[in-house]
């Protein structure tokens, strides 16, 4: 049985449509049930261990704040969320596109060198979020 054009498109949309219903929903969960009350998601184990903010603390509040429409609030909580979900909407339109006309692919793919880059991006603001004088970077 051969596959007409709507019906290619159409399971070739469902792996966008999916990772969109799985971030809406998400989005959904957390302008709902506010993480800025201690423990409304549980502790941070890194934190809890080490006594270091990971580079995810704060990433539930500033998530939360974005749905609320606070900017500068997300960015207090923690400054690297809101450019990870531009990039992720970015990826996540073009990805959608791409399936759209036909191509069968992964919302985002990482070399070596993307992925060494961002690991020590997150090294280094692990480090300095943790210092005196990079204490304006931990999660408020």
């Amino acid at each position: 049985m051969t596959m007409t054009k709507p019906e290619t498109r159409a399971r070739s949309l469902r792996a966008p449509l999916a990772v969109a219903a799985a971030g809406l929903g998400a989005a959904t969960l957390l302008y709902l049930r506010d993480p800025h009350r201690a423990g409304a998601y549980g502790f941070c184990p890194f934190h809890v261990i080490t006594g270091w903010w990971c580079p995810g603390c704060g990433g539930l509040r500033a998530v939360n704040d974005l749905t609320h429409g606070d900017l500068i609030g997300s960015l207090s909580s923690n400054v690297l969320i809101l450019p990870l979900v531009v990039v992720l909407v970015v990826a996540w339109i073009r990805w959608l596109r791409r399936r759209w006309g036909g191509v069968d692919d992964r919302m985002i793919v990482l070399g070596r060198s993307a992925t060494a880059g961002i690991l020590v991006v997150l090294a280094v603001f692990t480090v300095v979020r943790n210092t005196p004088w990079g204490a304006v970077l931990a999660p408020t």
